[in-house]
């Protein structure tokens, strides 16, 4: 009997032209399939070229993440698609801004367990901080999961971005 491919969790960059219209087309690839999008993020890294790099974390059976790759690549106008899971280390990163209300000892908490973390305090008030944190997914959730008996109240999170190491680009 055959046994299915476990579901792998991939970081995929793609380059593509700044033009409209673009990201919907991507989108739209991933939607009209069925494909989740666990994570999008997308800016211009070119002006002068005007080239744009879309990341997109998504997960699938081996197969499936093929065929995303290899619809990606055929879309016009995308120059290329990097699979940075598979190909090699890279670096991923997302930010949050995370709004805390409290007072008291919990707020002397929130801003111990933010010093641990490296989160900065980018707003302050009489009852609330706003913190802004960097890294891994992995990171993030835990200082949200740490916030949310402190007086958790928003969160705002980009999504990952991502980069290979080393001298290798896009």
């Amino acid at each position: 009997m055959n046994q299915a491919s476990p579901i792998q969790r991939r970081t995929i960059a793609v380059l593509v032209d700044n033009e409209p219209g673009i990201l919907a087309r991507v989108v739209g690839l991933f939607s009209g399939r069925g494909y989740n999008i666990e994570s999008l993020t997308v800016a211009e890294t070119d002006a002068d070229k005007h080239l744009s790099r879309i990341t997109v974390v998504t997960s699938g059976s081996e197969m499936v993440i093929e065929q995303i790759k290899a619809q990606l690549d055929r879309l016009v106008p995308v120059h290329r698609v990097s699979d940075l899971t598979q190909e090699g280390p890279h670096v991923a990163r997302e930010l949050a801004l995370v709004k805390v209300i409290s007072k008291g000892n919990d707020r002397v908490e929130a801003l111990r367990i933010a010093d641990i973390f490296r989160a900065k305090a980018i707003d302050s008030t009489i009852g609330s901080f706003v913190f802004e944190i960097t890294g891994s997914g992995e990171k993030i959730n835990a200082f949200i999961e740490l916030m949310a008996p402190l007086g958790l109240a928003e969160v705002s999170r980009t999504g990952i971005v991502a980069i290979a190491r080393g001298e290798k680009r896009m």
